[in-house]
């Protein structure tokens, strides 16, 4: 598999004085993966160091943070002797150990000249009693599922997706039928990377949902480790109500979905859980499309999407054989599936503000309104190649839109007022087709 954060990883390397860097990432989204292939692509050696019930390499920890100490003691364990100069170090499930996360803050300060990158559930460990997070003294790096463009990779796709990068529109077009089969597999297998490998392998539709049945027990299994047992179930119905959320016309989140008499404050911390897990995005909405949109949010409205798009496939159990059908995937809960699709690909671009606008009476609303360079762009998600689409129109009109985009189906266009008909398989690379 390729993950283009392999080549995030390369520039962090190449950096001067860079900091220790920590992957950040929901369970399950490759982050041992990454670290263990950008170390064997760019270095020498790979001292691996995994946390979880290793006390012998915990207690390491336990008295003080000297770097010459525990780098001795790193040999010993890895059987590696540590050259600075080739060999990358690497803290897997740090969670298990405070204060290793702790002793990353005196790498950097004392030893700057050692490669560490660390990975883990961070859950908690900002206010884990005794231990300090080393705020300023370490570079962070979201990983997110696999997009359309990697899974296509995968697959073995690389000429298509060379296509797209090129924006060779006319040649894009030949080979649409093969573009729309891509992303409808894509919708119902996603972008978990183990997911993925086993489909590469296999190709066994069957066993896909099996893994990514497992992947959301395993997720709800987690629900347990760092609340209460009463925080635990908020956190459960919250999340096994964000189908029927995203099922609604106005998909702005309802607590009185979750259960009758349901109130915000009730759900706050189980939210707040879900979004730190990195299982929830949260997408605000945001009172006036200007410059900078963070700064016109409207904190109390807002919409849910999940960490993956085939995870909802199989939280809604989607049947396979709606990948067989012309667009059928797509028009599934009033168009979910394409609007989680379109928000994961835009998640995995770098530095995209992403928010969602609706009038006050929430009669009209743009699915994505995102923030490029000193342009706001509304993005309208159109389930099928039926390009009607009133509320944009209106939004248009109303703010004077210098550019604004339409994905579906339909063919690449660019329309008057600068309207950009992008494909849904295309819509990965929204800025460099609108730059």
């Amino acid at each position: 598999m390729q993950r283009t954060a392999i080549l995030k990883l390369k520039e962090w390397k190449e950096s001067k004085n860079h900091k220790p860097i920590i992957i950040e990432g929901a369970r399950q989204v490759g982050k041992t993966w990454l670290m263990k292939e950008f170390g064997k692509q760019y270095y020498e050696q790979v001292v691996y160091l995994h946390f979880d019930n290793n006390q012998k390499l915990t207690a390491l920890f336990e008295n003080d943070y000297e770097i010459p100490r525990l780098i001795e003691a790193f040999e010993i364990l890895s059987g590696i002797k540590i050259n600075p100069d080739n060999t990358l170090i690497i803290f897997d499930e740090i969670q298990e150990c405070p204060r290793a996360l702790t002793s990353l803050k005196y790498f950097y300060e004392n030893a700057p000249e050692y490669d560490i990158i660390a990975a883990g559930s961070l859950l908690g460990l900002m206010h884990h009693e005794g231990t300090g997070f080393p705020v300023g003294k370490v570079s962070f790096l979201n990983l997110y599922p696999m997009n359309f463009f990697e899974f296509a990779r995968a697959l073995g796709e690389e000429k298509l997706i060379e296509l797209i990068e090129k924006k060779d529109f006319q040649m894009i077009t030949v080979f649409k039928n093969d573009f729309e089969k891509l992303v409808k597999m894509y919708c119902y297998i996603g972008g978990m990377p183990e997911v993925v490998q086993n489909f590469v392998d296999n190709r066994n539709y069957k066993k896909v949902r099996e893994i990514q049945k497992n992947i959301l027990a395993s997720y709800e299994n987690d629900f347990s480790k760092h609340v209460s047992s009463n925080t635990v179930e908020k956190i459960r119905m919250l999340w096994r109500a964000i189908p029927s959320q995203l099922a609604k016309e106005n998909k702005k989140f309802i607590y009185n979905v979750i259960k009758t008499g349901a109130r915000a404050k009730e759900y706050e911390l189980a939210l707040l859980w879900l979004k730190d897990a990195g299982l929830v995005y949260q997408v605000n909405r945001i009172k006036k499309p200007d410059l900078p949109l963070i700064a016109y949010q409207d904190l109390d409205a807002f919409k849910l999407f999940i960490v993956d798009v085939g995870l909802l496939s199989a939280l809604t159990n989607l049947d396979v054989k709606t990948i067989l059908e012309k667009t059928q995937i797509f028009e599934e809960f009033k168009g979910a599936i394409a609007e989680q699709y379109v928000y994961q690909q835009l998640k995995s671009v770098d530095d995209i503000p992403i928010f969602y606008w609706s009038n006050d009476s929430s009669r009209s609303e743009i699915d994505f309104v995102i923030q490029h360079g000193e342009y706001v762009v509304p993005v309208e998600v159109k389930a099928e190649k039926n390009l009607k689409a009133k509320s944009l129109n209106n939004f248009i009109q109303e703010y004077k839109s210098k550019k604004s985009v339409r994905t579906s189906l339909a063919d690449y266009k660019l329309n008057d007022n600068n309207l950009y008909d992008i494909p849904l398989y295309a819509i990965s690379n929204i800025e460099e087709i609108i730059e």
